[in-house]
């Protein structure tokens, strides 16, 4: 009979300990509501300003972007840019930034050019976690900054 006791003691004790643990000791949960921030998060509007140091950015018609209007599958999104501009030791494009309005890493890729290069032509897959805006914002080396943008939906997938 004493083990018995003995055991119901533990049990008793044991249940007694974890209902009065203060809640400063436990784990707190965190709100599901709370976007987890990664360390690359950028805001659409910080990754512009963090690229062109507050510059003022215009829309050109000069820059071609070919992105799908309906994306199945936003995992793997195709990009192309191309810009109608020359590619001379006076006047090239410096670089391309592919951008997107919705995910919270807006920067999806940076291109830097030389004139080298003889064409301002990128092409490449981005993730998209929802319908939004894939932007393309070029530097030029004038120092000034031309963009375009296009709307894609996304139906499945995604990186969210």
């Amino acid at each position: 009979m004493e083990r018995r006791n003995f055991i119901k003691g533990i049990f008793t004790a044991s249940t007694l300990a974890v209902v009065t643990v203060p809640s400063s000791l436990l784990a707190e949960e965190p709100k599901k509501d709370a976007k987890k921030k990664g360390p690359n998060d950028m805001s659409f509007d910080d990754a512009v300003k963090v690229i062109t140091e507050g510059k003022e950015v215009k829309e050109s018609d000069k820059i071609k972007l070919t992105v799908p209007e309906i994306a199945e599958n936003g995992a793997v999104v195709p990009v192309k840019v191309e810009i109608d501009h020359p590619m001379t030791e006076k006047d090239s494009v410096k670089a391309i930034h592919i951008l997107n309005t919705g995910n919270g890493n807006s920067r999806c890729a940076d291109i830097m050019l030389t004139p080298s290069n003889e064409v301002a032509y990128f092409a490449t897959r981005v993730k998209l976690s929802k319908t939004q805006e894939v932007v393309a914002l070029v530097a030029l080396s004038d120092g000034t900054f031309i963009k375009t943008q296009k709307s894609v939906k996304v139906t499945i997938g995604g990186c969210g």
